[in-house]
Formats: C-alpha cells, structure tokens, sequence
C-alpha cells in the first residue's frame, strides 16, 4: 500500500521477464509463415506447369446469383478479419509471454523501522528521560508499521516492553512511565513526593540497580537494548532498519562488562545504528565524558545531539526521526511489478471479437 500523499514513480521503460519465450514462440510462428508461403508457390508452380490438369470448378462461378455473391464476399471477408484477430490474438499471446514487468519506486505506507528507546535512568538522568518520553507518546500517534521498545537501566537492565507495533500498549506503557516520572523534575517535585509516589517510581525502576557499588553502566545497558532488535543475537534475514535512541549523560560509576566503544563495535557488525541524545546539565555539555560520547557516536554512524543553544529534547528526538525517515526513503529500493494490464485486456478483447465473428461464420 502507498502513502495517499505521495504518488509512487513508475518508470516507462518494460523489462522483460522471459525474454526467451517470446524469441522461441517468434521462431515458430516464422517457420509456420515460411512453411505457407513455399507451399503456396509449390501449388502456383504445379498450376503453371504444361501438364495435363483435371478440370476445375469455380465456387464463385456455380454463386453467381447477386443474393448469394453478396453472402459469399461476406463470408470471405469475415474469414479476413477473423484470419487478422487470430494474428493479433497470436500477437498479443507473445507479449505476454515475455512477462512485461516495470519498475516502481515509491514510498510504503508501512514503515519497516524498529526502534528502542534505551533510557539511562540513574538519578541524574531520570528528569530528560521524562522529555524523550512525552516526545515520543506524541510520535506514536504518526507511526504506521513502525515497532517500538523501552528498555531502561542502571547498573543492569529492564525491559518495559518489547518491539510491538501495538500503539495502544506503547501509550498506555509511555504515559504510564511519564506520570511516575513526574516526580522527579525538580527538587520541588521530589520533596512534594508522598509515600506512593515513592512506591511507584521505585517498582518502575526495579530491576535495574542490581550490583551493588555501580551506576550507570552505559555500555551494559546499550548491549541489553540492542538484544531486542532481530539479528543482534542471530543470524536473521531481517529486511527492517533497526535503531536505538540512547539517552544518557555517559557519566559511568563502577566497571562494566562493556564499555561505550565495545559496545558500538558490536553493535554496529549486526548493522545498526545507535543515535546518541545527551540527557544532563547543560553545564556539563563540554566535560569529556560527554565529547567521548559525541566521538563515539558519530564515529559509529549515529548522530549525537545535546540541548545546546536552549534547544528541547523534544526538538531532539524530532530532529533524530526526521534523518531515520529520510534515511529510509534515500535506502528505498525500486520494485519489478507486473506490467500486463494492457496486453491482458487487449487479449480478452480480440478472443471475444473472434468469438463473435465465428458465431456470425457459423450462421
């Protein structure tokens, strides 16, 4: 199915899929024509010859009455143009099969991307992750086909939900997550916490501060992430774009399995991209944990993008779905489509045409 705003490109030039049926079936039916005309001059040979020859009644001389001379013409020429249908018929048989294809480019209603939010949720983080959230509870509305996942971690992982293009699950999941993390905007906000509020955010969080001693495990984390995409893991003939958002502010405490670089490196051998969202203080925008995160990203095909000049998170996530999509449309592939539409009716008319003048020959 494509997209109604967006009519697919359809190029005029037919390529054959059975180029050698036609070449066969062509050489058949010029042997058949040879074949006539070398017996038709055999025939005229033998009438011009000085032999003795029996003699020869005419059809049209014994139909000389006008009534009957007039329904013979007609009869001969029905005979003509039924003669030139089956010729046409036979025509038109040859074109179709060649197997007439075309080639169409367009863009797919459908969209083939997965896509997993992998959010840093150490303490520093947890008030942008809330911003990538909302950003993406208003993007869930535009997808169509796109599968989307939550993962988030700590000093190990959690998974919220798998990739699923089940948008009402995603929202429900996405506003659920923004509400617990309502509460932690501000030092404001966390002082008005009252004990449930507490409750919540610390069942949210579970599972994701398991080793003692460490926070913010980044490459950890990344590796969890990219474990729900298909072919990370395996071997898979996976034709849909897989990609992770990573929001973290790669400021690590403790030791990881993995750091950041190994990571990238693994991920990148199962061909997909990481796109980096620095989620901090725009005060630590120039430390170097966050330069060895622009390096690394960038060095790996993603793009890295900060809140630099006042800019939103939600203008950040926008701006990082905006490159997946016109990455996608540029990688789109042109498609052989069958093209016999036209040879298809046109056969169907000349078999009833012929249909037609055989009844009329009959009577």
């Amino acid at each position: 199915m494509f997209t109604p705003s967006q009519s697919s490109l359809q190029l005029a030039i037919i390529h054959w899929q059975s180029l050698w049926a036609i070449a066969a079936a062509f050489i058949v039916f010029a042997l058949i024509i040879t074949w006539h005309i070398l017996r038709n001059r055999k025939k005229s040979s033998q009438v011009n010859s000085n032999k003795p020859r029996a003699e020869v009644y005419s059809l049209t001389e014994d139909l000389n009455t006008e009534h009957t001379s007039r329904l013979f013409h007609l009869w001969q020429l029905l005979n003509k143009y039924a003669l030139g249908l089956l010729i046409a018929t036979l025509c038109v048989v040859l074109i179709l099969l060649g197997r007439p294809m075309s080639v169409e480019e367009g863009s797919e209603n459908t969209s083939h991307k997965d896509i997993v939010l992998c959010l840093d949720v150490s303490g520093s983080t947890l008030p942008y992750d809330r911003e990538v959230i909302n950003t993406y509870i208003k993007l869930v509305n535009s997808f169509q086909g796109e599968r989307i996942a939550l993962s988030i971690f700590n000093s190990t992982s959690r998974t919220v939900f798998p990739l699923t293009d089940d948008y009402s699950l995603v929202t429900s999941q996405l506003k659920k997550a923004s509400t617990i993390l309502q509460g932690v905007q501000s030092q404001d906000s966390i002082d008005k916490m009252n004990d449930q509020n507490y409750q919540d955010i610390s069942d949210w969080l579970d599972g994701t501060q398991n080793r003692s001693d460490a926070t913010s495990l980044i490459g950890d984390g990344l590796v969890s992430c990219a474990a729900l995409l298909p072919g990370f893991t395996y071997s898979a003939q996976n034709q849909r774009s897989g990609s992770i958002v990573l929001a973290t502010d790669n400021v690590v405490s403790g030791e990881p399995t993995y750091t950041l670089t190994q990571a990238l490196d693994l991920i990148k051998k199962a061909n997909i991209i990481v796109d980096g969202l620095y989620s901090g203080p725009q005060s630590s925008l120039n430390n170097q944990t966050t330069i060895e995160m622009r390096n690394q990203i960038q060095s790996h095909g993603g793009v890295f993008l900060s809140q630099a000049q006042n800019v939103s998170v939600e203008q950040l996530v926008k701006q990082i779905e905006r490159r997946k999509d016109n990455l996608e449309n540029q990688n789109a592939k042109a498609t052989l489509i069958d093209n016999s539409s036209i040879a298809t009716l046109a056969l169907s008319i000349l078999i009833t045409l012929w249909l037609i003048l055989a009844w009329r020959l009959k009577r």
